[in-house]
């Protein structure tokens, strides 16, 4: 079985060299090339033909965010964004990265002697070799804009119904899906949001942060007991499920469900409970089945559920396992949703 051949983009000598040493010891990976620079990353990438990029984001020159968008547009390739948790400008720049086609970003393994070091490299490798394997098309920074919306109308919102709460899960392409969705709902949307969006702990406040300047909402962590209300997203905190019992959010220490804590499945299912046939439910781009049990629990209920149709999803995953299970009222283009969210709370389309 040939190897994962790895390109490492990293300015640092030091970073460079315990990256080297980390992938060089996993025998799933080649390290191909580590280079110092994206203009060097990009000038080798066709003769290197990567299987996966580890992407420093501050870098000399070219940043992380244009060399993603420079390699979705020249040679789409698998790319890990690999960053220090350091500020808010780095955070920024590694969240638009994941908006413009990057699959995941990890924390920049710390020195060997750290304690944390060996669980660091261990999810490095990880979400490499996981992310390999994900088929990445050639895009820009709002990839689903190159789709069309659906081909025929959708079939009217049912009657009778005032939906009181909207339910997103995503992972894997989910920045990118989310801002595309969140836009186009617009500042006015009527309804309440909880979100769950696999993400690595560390980089939880700046995806906070972040989200809440590309989108017209405001985003808060969860503390538990909060109402949730129009214009605010609530998402969980760090290796905590996010619930909603009563009218009210509630926070959860039960096991990982799918290996997921927070998980998606958790809050829909809570969703199920609590609303009944007042709720809606959508699962975005993501890998695994995370939220497709929550999903199911919704439609039983009598809720309307929405996934992500495969030719706009970064990884069809989750919402395949939500469709596999008959969960799911309508499947819906990326860039219809937003739309036909708002058909079904009310908002004008």
């Amino acid at each position: 079985m040939s190897k994962i051949r790895v390109l490492i983009i990293e300015d640092s000598l030091v970073v460079r060299e315990l990256l080297k040493h980390i992938i060089g010891l996993d025998d799933r990976f080649e390290v191909v090339a580590a280079v110092e620079s994206a203009e060097e990353g990009l000038s080798r990438l066709d003769a290197l033909a990567p299987d996966v990029i580890s992407l420093d984001i501050r870098l000399p020159g070219m940043n992380g965010l244009d060399a993603t968008l420079q390699i979705m547009q020249r040679r789409p390739t698998p790319i890990v964004v690999v960053a220090a948790n350091v500020d808010d400008d780095e955070l920024n720049i590694a969240m638009n990265a994941l908006r413009a086609g990057a699959l995941s970003v990890v924390e920049k393994p710390v020195g060997v002697t750290n304690a944390a070091f060996e669980s660091m490299a261990r999810h490095l490798c990880t979400q490499l070799a996981i992310m390999s394997q994900v088929r990445v098309v050639r895009q820009g920074i709002d990839r689903g804009l190159r789709f069309g919306t659906t081909a025929e109308p959708p079939p009217p919102p049912p009657k009778g119904t005032r939906y009181a709460m909207l339910g997103l899960v995503a992972s894997t392409g989910g920045p990118q899906a989310l801002t595309q969705v969140l836009t186009g709902l617009g500042p006015d949307y009527p309804l309440p949001i909880l979100l769950v969006q696999h993400i690595t702990a560390s980089f939880l406040d700046g995806f906070v942060s972040w989200l809440a300047g590309v989108t017209p909402f405001a985003v808060r962590i969860a503390q538990g007991g909060e109402v949730p209300e129009p214009g605010v997203i609530f998402v969980p905190p760090v290796d905590r499920h996010l619930r909603l019992a009563g009218g009210k959010l509630a926070l959860s220490d039960l096991a990982p469900v799918h290996s997921q804590r927070p998980s998606g499945s958790v809050l829909l299912s809570s969703m199920a409970d609590d609303l009944g046939r007042n709720g809606l439910g959508v699962i975005l781009t993501g890998m695994g089945s995370d939220g497709a049990e929550g999903m199911a629990a919704m439609h039983k209920a009598g809720a309307y559920t929405i996934a992500q149709d495969e030719s706009t999803c970064v990884v069809y995953g989750m919402p395949q396992a939500a469709v596999k299970l008959r969960a799911v009222s309508e499947v819906v283009p990326l860039p219809g949703i937003s739309q036909r969210l708002r058909e079904l709370s009310g908002g004008r389309a």
